[in-house]
């Protein structure tokens, strides 16, 4: 029995059959992404911290600096990260993010315009039964509605990339403010090493002004020369080039932390003068190294962008896929004669269609290469985020260590040194010692002190950045994707469906 298909569905359907036949012509085949990212449990690092008191709770905290009990510290952190212009720069790439990903989601979405209009036109007789061969008026109405269906979820792989994007955006403000906070610890305790390192240079220069003094009396009274006093006279110089230098390094790191709050150089005058602070005893979290990849900012923002490029892939393959959209067209017509709310008036158009690329001339392949590419991009700064976190905070541990070991030895060569050069000064006023003698336990002692405010500062400087590379109290939304297991090429994915 034969058929009987009406003229428009028989031609939609031909067109759909033939389009269908033709569906090999735009090809996918030998495109896929080939980077592998990093497994954390091949980075072994127990060993490294075989030696390290470990606590539950040490991770640390939001506001990980306010430990110091330092009042000044809390208020400039707070100022920096409300005022430093990069704070405003990736906050508003968040925001173009965040649009972005709002332009792909509605990009899913049906449209539904309307509009209406008044036009005034002379038309030709000939054109009847509008015709009248006068200017007239028509006025029409309209509504129009578009919707491609979207059959293999391209639109939506899309509109999830963007998601992932804005997602690592938010993500990668936080660690900018990570880093923020603590190069302001940092440049805090840096002025206040500099202040130490002047306070060592003003008392060089008097004890070398005490030694001149001293050595005046000695060549009055012919226990020493002329040559020796023109020697003091020398290092006197030298002190006062030295403390002028010294000056000149407050005001240096005083420009530098008032650069980071996004101040003038007038905000440097205002800041008090810091102390170097006694910090904490060093104690690492028990469950390093594998709760640092959810901890560290910057490796979740790298995992996010693994995830994002994963569905850019996705996006790209369906477009060499035949994809169905729907149009519609419907409005009123009516010259000003006639009522145009009338149904004789309506006009409607119905337009379902069907897509596929055929030839288009390798663009489609070029594009998901582009986008294997840019996965196995994101993949290798994933790898390279993960080791370096790791190999920071081991890094990190060992500075804080040696340091406080160093800062230790430091503190006992100072004493000795002192009290060698206490005797050394008892020696030379009572005229027993001689003047190289002195001068040498002098320079001693100003070495030592200066390694030791050296080391000091170095030690709070390494214990912030020990804060920072362990994620400085970061926590991930909930929705954050999985560090467990290392994200896997697309094509190795969809071999375990």
């Amino acid at each position: 029995m034969p058929l009987n298909i009406p003229a428009r569905r028989g031609n939609f359907a031909a067109a759909a059959f033939a389009t269908v036949l033709l569906a090999g012509c735009a090809s996918t085949g030998g495109l896929h992404p080939t980077a592998t990212a990093t497994n954390p449990a091949s980075l072994a690092a127990q060993r490294s911290f075989s030696g390290v008191k470990v606590d539950t709770a040490t991770w640390p905290q939001q506001g990980w600096w306010k430990a110091l009990d330092d009042a000044q510290l809390d208020k400039l952190v707070d100022e920096a990260l409300a005022d430093n212009p990069d704070m405003a720069l990736v906050d508003a790439r968040v925001r173009a993010a965040l649009a972005a990903a709002g332009a792909a989601d509605a990009a899913r979405k049906p449209t539904l315009n309307g509009g209406a209009s008044a036009a005034g036109a002379r038309v030709p007789p000939i054109l009847p039964p509008l015709a009248s061969g006068h200017f007239g008026v028509i006025r029409y109405g309209y509504l129009s509605f578009k919707w491609d269906l979207d059959l293999w979820g391209g639109k939506r792989a899309a509109w999830q990339a963007a998601i992932g994007n804005a997602r690592a955006a938010e993500v990668d403000a936080q660690a900018a403010r990570l880093k923020l906070s603590a190069d302001v610890v940092q440049a805090y305790f840096q002025l206040a090493g500099a202040y130490a390192q002047r306070d060592l240079a003003n008392e060089e220069l008097q004890r070398a002004n005490d030694f001149l003094k001293l050595t005046h009396k000695r060549v009055a009274s012919g226990i020493d020369s002329k040559f020796s006093l023109a020697r003091i006279q020398a290092e006197s110089a030298s002190d006062r080039a030295h403390l002028e230098a010294a000056d000149n390094a407050v005001r240096s790191a005083g420009l530098v932390l008032a650069a980071l709050l996004g101040a003038g150089p007038d905000r440097a005058l205002s800041i008090e003068r810091p102390a170097l602070p006694a910090i904490p005893a060093l104690s690492l979290p028990s469950d390093l190294p594998a709760d640092l990849l959810g901890r560290r900012p910057d490796v979740v923002a790298a995992r996010w962008r693994v995830e994002a490029a994963g569905h850019d892939i996705k996006a790209a393959k369906t477009k060499f896929l035949p994809n169905i959209g729907i149009s519609s067209l419907a409005g009123l017509l009516a010259p000003s004669s006639m009522n145009l709310f009338s149904l004789q008036n309506r006009f409607y158009t119905i337009s379902p269609a069907l897509s596929l690329p055929i030839f288009e001339g390798g663009a489609l392949r070029a594009n998901l290469a582009g986008k294997d590419a840019a996965r196995d991009v994101a993949v290798a700064q994933y790898n390279q985020t993960l080791v370096h976190a790791i190999n920071q905070v081991a890094g990190q541990v060992d500075d804080l260590q040696s340091l406080s070991a160093q800062v230790q030895d430091a503190e006992d060569a100072r004493a000795s040194a002192e009290d060698a050069y206490t005797l050394a000064m008892k020696r030379y006023r009572a005229g027993v010692g001689n003047y190289l003698e002195a001068l040498s336990v002098r320079q001693e002692l100003i070495a030592a002190e200066q390694q030791l405010a050296s080391l000091q500062t170095r030690r709070v400087g390494a214990w912030a950045t020990l804060n920072e590379a362990l994620g400085g109290g970061f926590k991930p939304a909930a929705d954050a994707p999985s560090l467990a297991t290392a994200p896997q090429p697309e094509s190795e994915t969809k071999a375990h469906r």
